[in-house]
């Protein structure tokens, strides 16, 4: 078995102080896997006890401190993690904009990012209003001992986030797999044939997509609840704005849902699709009801 990175620094540090000297650095050769520096970050955070439910780039730039990586040369993750040196920003065009980039891009006359983007990106606001009030639930004075408690839903909250930002490039993908059927020739039988079933899989698939918006959405209202009940009194208010948020990022994918179902001819699939959304978009609209009582009380 491989020793894990934050286990061999800890057992240098340890073995140098015994004999009077401490580290004062520590280099990586090559190139390191993501999840070895935020399995080092999560480590040393918890040494700390503090919430590990914070962004990725958060927990990186801790593994980096801490371990030194930074002090002997200059650690850039961009040039030294091998899935960052992988990914292209062209894969999440709209995430990686500014919010004002972000809405003139919407506000645009491409009709792209649409309703559906920014169903996604209401829901990962929305959760991100939740975590943050774990976080800061997490490190409220006099609460020392339930930090891990408070840890664990920042840490769900920020993986719905993830999702949902993920979804929010994910739908106008979906939309651009339609556009792209379309365009399939149809010159002849065959091609007319494989282009009918291409453009009724994209349509699928992009009655599928918000329908994951909805689902995520609707399961992340669960941090949203358990912070307005036992988080920070002081921050109910920011889990409530978060179930507005969600409520709104759900019923506004059903919207999406139902007129890309107009466009499918499976209709079993389709029948099937609106009442499983119907019943999400009933269970959301509760939900948030018994979140928005929750809140009020104690306001």
């Amino acid at each position: 078995n491989i020793s894990p990175l934050h286990e061999v620094f800890d057992k240098t540090c340890e073995r140098s102080i015994s004999r009077g000297m401490r580290v004062t650095g520590s280099e990586l050769i090559g190139l390191v896997p993501k999840k070895v520096l935020i399995d080092a970050g999560k480590h040393f955070l918890k040494k700390q006890e503090r919430s590990t439910g914070i962004a990725e780039s958060e927990i990186i730039k801790i593994a980096i401190k801490t371990l030194g990586l930074d002090e002997l040369a200059p650690f850039n993750p961009e040039e030294r993690i091998i899935e960052y040196m992988l990914e292209s920003d062209s894969n999440n065009p709209l995430v990686n904009m500014t919010l004002t980039d972000f809405a003139n891009e919407t506000s645009s006359e491409s009709p792209a990012p649409g309703g559906g983007s920014i169903s996604a990106y209401c829901g990962a606001m929305g959760v991100s209003l939740g975590t943050m009030v774990a976080n800061l639930s997490a490190h409220k004075r006099g609460w020392d001992d339930r930090w891990e408690e408070f840890s664990s839903w920042a840490e769900k909250g920020m993986d719905y986030q993830n999702t949902l930002l993920n979804l929010v490039d994910e739908d106008t993908n979906a939309f651009n797999k339609i556009m792209e059927a379309f365009r399939l020739p149809k010159d002849t039988e065959s091609n007319k044939s494989k282009r009918k079933k291409s453009i009724q899989e994209a349509t699928k698939y992009a009655i599928l997509t918000p329908f994951k918006v909805m689902e995520t959405a609707y399961n992340s209202m669960e941090v949203m609840q358990a912070m307005a009940e036992i988080g920070n009194p002081n921050s109910v208010t920011d889990a409530g704005v978060g179930a507005l948020c969600a409520r709104t990022a759900v019923i506004g994918a059903f919207l999406n849902v139902k007129i890309n179902c107009g466009d499918c001819e499976d209709k079993n699939f389709v029948d099937d699709i609106l009442k499983r959304g119907q019943q999400l978009v009933d269970d959301t609209c509760a939900l948030e009801n018994k979140i928005m009582e929750i809140t009020n009380s104690k306001i």
